[in-house]
């Protein structure tokens, strides 16, 4: 059975906003640096490119202070049964994680799809198969882990022309490059705050990426736990499947262990509680947490996960 749906015509970017030639401004010389020592990086072997990615994150740590302490405290909230070195132990492996983003967007931006078939498994795909045979738009409903990049470009493979939301860049040639490396698997990419797009391709039984765990809208949130901790929770998932008919499949992705490369994980369709959809989110945070604990430093804790939240909660990043 085919897992390929067409991308909508005219969905994805014009090839002349996506050209690098026109970035020969001074400001962009950083981003040309960048975008060449990614293309470097992916000719390296898988090894040496962890063996490069690890260091670099140590450095990171080292140079953003800021990073640091929101990294500490998030880590202090959600697992307060570890010791303080255990935690910073934790703290250390995640920066290895953030560096090793940088590898794994080189490989998820420019690898052959050859490559990634052999870098990534895919367990459930029978629940993706499923969900596309049903003919209905899917939210494929993930979440900010630090191999984002790899975990997503395997959809090459499995449903090619989805759509996926994303965060404008200041910097311009930085948004074309994302936009360029997801492009090799997003036939449309949606800006992060256009629903009305997200449920135009739901409604036409077009496949979206959607990752609301660092997300908030306003009246769309709630107060909900994350690892016990009271957290201000995007809890829109539910309204947007009930309004664009669409099937809710949670998508996972991890490291694995060494040089063992990718997993990434579909599970059962979320069941939709049309009436309590904070009901829906709560399940949801609680099979997000299931995986997190599987590989904790590659969660994304440098995000302000518990801010904006009501009095009498302390504002813990004041």
């Amino acid at each position: 059975m085919s897992t390929q749906r067409p991308a909508e015509a005219g969905a994805a970017p014009e090839a002349d906003s996506l050209s690098l030639r026109r970035f020969a401004a001074p400001k962009y010389w950083g981003t040309w640096a960048l975008y060449l020592a990614l293309r470097a990086v992916e000719k390296l072997p898988f090894a040496w490119q962890l063996a490069v990615g690890r260091p670099l994150g140590r450095l990171l740590a080292l140079a953003a202070p800021s990073r640091r302490r929101i990294v500490d405290i998030n880590l202090a909230a959600c697992f307060p049964e570890l010791s303080r070195k255990d935690r910073a132990l934790l703290a250390r492996r995640h920066f290895e994680a953030v560096g090793l983003s940088f590898i794994e967007t080189a490989i998820g931006w420019f690898s052959p799809i050859e490559r990634l078939r052999r870098l990534v498994r895919v367990e459930g795909r029978e629940h993706l198969e499923r969900a596309l045979a049903a003919e209905r738009g899917i939210i494929v409903l993930s979440a900010h882990f630090t191999p984002l990049e790899t975990g997503f470009a395997i959809f090459e493979d499995l449903c090619p022309g989805m759509a996926c939301m994303y965060r404008p860049q200041r910097n311009a040639m930085m948004d074309a490059l994302i936009l360029r490396g997801r492009g090799r698997f997003a036939g449309e990419q949606i800006p992060r705050d256009d629903v009305r797009a997200l449920l135009r391709r739901l409604k036409a039984g077009g496949v979206v990426a959607y990752m609301p765990d660092q997300t908030y809208l306003g009246n769309q949130s709630a107060l909900l736990p994350f690892f016990g901790v009271p957290a201000m929770t995007n809890v829109a998932t539910a309204k947007m499947a009930r309004l664009g008919g669409a099937v809710v499949l949670p998508y996972f992705f991890r490291r694995l262990p060494g040089a063992a490369g990718y997993v990434g994980t579909f599970m059962p369709p979320l069941e939709i509680e049309a009436d309590d959809p904070a009901e829906t989110t709560r399940r949801w945070v609680e099979a997000l947490e299931r995986h997190i604990r599987l590989a904790p430093e590659q969660y994304l804790w440098s995000y302000k996960k518990f801010k904006g939240r009501p009095p009498p909660l302390p504002q813990l990043y004041d």
